[in-house]
């Protein structure tokens, strides 16, 4: 559920470090104190998250050339969203994911899989 304003919150610089839409924005803050106590915030390591129980994609059979930016734009609407069909099959590196011509991996359903 969205909380009322929090729309508001992501034009306000420094209230979230990554956009609502990033795979990063629930990744959690880490603060490292230098030994001459300057903060330095950095965001920790993303885990690919767990494979739901439920089967929320649908298969999509790579071509020759095609890219993950194509992919988010052609079934997200967005090309900065390809780490959703990424997360959805797991992989980290998003090349993987068409480097294979031929290589069938998933589509998540639109409101299905969220990593």
């Amino acid at each position: 559920m969205i909380e009322p304003y929090e729309n508001a919150l992501d034009a306000i610089p420094g209230s979230h470090p990554y956009p609502r839409t990033s795979r990063y924005h629930d990744a959690e803050i880490g603060v490292h104190t230098r030994p001459d106590g300057t903060e330095v915030r950095y965001t920790r390591r993303r885990l690919l998250p767990p494979l739901p129980d439920t089967d929320d994609t649908v298969p999509h059979t790579v071509s020759s050339g095609e890219r993950p930016d194509h992919l988010g734009q052609r079934y997200v609407g967005d090309p900065a969203q390809w780490w959703q069909i990424a997360d959805a099959n797991p992989v980290l590196d998003p090349g993987e994911l068409t480097a294979e011509p031929g290589r069938e991996i998933r589509i998540p359903l639109p409101g299905g899989f969220h990593g």
